[in-house]
């Protein structure tokens, strides 16, 4: 584990961050709100750039901001940097990050949760949390695993969230696309073998270390892969997952823009015991609905495996990758802002001959935990440089801070905004 600081400009005299009034902060936003659209009323900062692949992040108590790093592979000229867990803190409150300090160094990290003066984070197939103190970078002591032995290969990224009471919610993605038969994409396995370990979310003891997959409950089921999950204001768990591929690969059913636009990528509000379909189903734009997946007799209009299943409580369009969401908890956003859900999409790569789509932070209004009026695009002009012009932004991490200003990741250029808003709120 390293234990370093690096100064970029200004070393905290005081550790402890006091919030600054939104006032303080108006005026001081990028010209061009570094690189993205917004709406009215709403700038942004660069909080920080060139980090090797920020993934997750959370605010502090005191206003630290701790985020996963991915971790950047060596190029041509450049040596690689390892992944892990880094804060930064922004000693004068303008907006932007002065000092950048490293807690975990050594392996790419996806998820970084605060809970109960512990640090957890994701290392390969376990979680492991380490004690800290506010305003202390390092650890202060060795760190506990608390789950080991999760299934690798597949979808390997073991994301979680923690729960008031300490339970932790881990999501297992699956090990393959819709669980076809090897050697036979046309058809799958009935039943589907992965369900019995992995497509679901398990519950384990955030607080007891040495536990095993066969120690955790299985909390949900039928969930390809969860990398963005959070406890929302009614401490549920709440998470969007990424749709299956692969559907243009039934042409009798299906032509080329079904194939880009479905299946519809899921917000579900989870509860235990839950069945959300994989591999049987998947929600259908079209439809509007959960339907039968081809693999198991379906046509695109099929419901007879779904009916059973738990269907989300919003969709969006196919193929954009969620990577994280958030409730927005401040109350320095409008009001139509408050108790809604901001949703960081990552991107597609597979909606041939459709154009690519994604890349963008959406906000779904909520009122009284379900959905109240349709999705609206809130951070834009991220795209991936395809061989083209221009930057490959990929919004990947959300988090809210205490003064109620939005931050956004992208994992590509390493840059993080922090958004506030200066307009008349209403």
């Amino acid at each position: 584990m390293q234990k370093c600081v690096r100064n970029l400009g200004l070393v905290a005299a005081s550790l402890m961050v006091i919030v600054a009034p939104l006032h303080a902060q108006r005026g001081q936003c990028a010209p061009d709100n570094g690189g993205i659209s917004l709406p009215a009323g709403f700038c942004a900062t660069v909080f920080a750039d060139s980090l090797p692949g920020p993934r997750h992040l959370r605010v502090h108590a005191n206003g630290d901001v701790y985020v996963s790093l991915l971790g950047r592979g060596g190029r041509t000229g450049a040596a690689a940097v390892p992944g892990g867990v880094i804060i930064l803190r922004d000693a004068n409150r303008d907006g932007k990050a002065d000092t950048q300090l490293d807690v975990v160094r050594g392996v790419a990290m996806y998820e970084v949760i605060l809970f109960d003066n512990h640090i957890y984070v994701d290392r390969g197939m376990s979680v492991v949390r380490y004690p800290i103190k506010a305003g202390v970078a390092a650890p202060t002591g060795p760190g506990d695993t608390i789950v080991s032995g999760l299934p690798p290969g597949g979808h390997s990224s073991k994301t979680f969230t923690i729960g008031p009471d300490g339970s932790l919610y881990v999501n297992i993605g699956s090990a393959t696309n819709s669980c076809a038969i090897r050697g036979d994409a046309k058809h799958g396995t009935d039943p589907c073998i992965e369900l019995a370990t992995r497509a679901g979310i398990w519950r384990f003891d955030a607080r007891k270390p040495g536990q095993k997959q066969s120690d955790g409950v299985r909390f949900v089921s039928g969930v390809r892969n969860a990398i963005g999950m959070t406890i929302g204001p009614d401490n549920d768990v709440w998470a969007m997952q990424h749709g299956r591929d692969g559907l243009q690969s039934f042409p009798e059913y299906f032509d080329s823009k079904y194939g880009a636009e479905n299946p519809g990528e899921e917000l579900m509000h989870m509860k235990r015991s839950d069945d959300y379909g994989w591999p049987y189903c998947y929600y259908s734009t079209f439809e509007n609905k959960l339907v039968d997946a081809p693999e198991y007799g379906g046509d695109g209009k099929k419901t007879d495996r779904c009916a059973s299943k738990t269907a989300p409580v919003a969709a969006y369009p196919g193929h954009w990758a969620p990577n994280d969401l958030v409730f927005y908890t401040g109350t320095s956003f409008p009001a139509k802002y408050r108790g809604g859900v901001f949703i960081a999409f990552h991107g597609s790569w597979n909606r041939a001959p459709e154009p690519q789509a994604g890349y963008k932070v959406v906000f779904q209004p909520m009122r009284d935990g379900k959905p109240s009026g349709a999705y609206e695009t809130f951070a834009d002009r991220f795209s991936p440089n395809s061989g083209g012009a221009g930057p490959n932004r990929r919004p990947g991490g959300l988090a809210v801070g205490r003064d109620g200003a939005l931050y956004i990741a992208d994992d590509a250029t390493g840059r993080i905004w922090k958004v506030t808003y200066n307009g008349r709120r209403n």
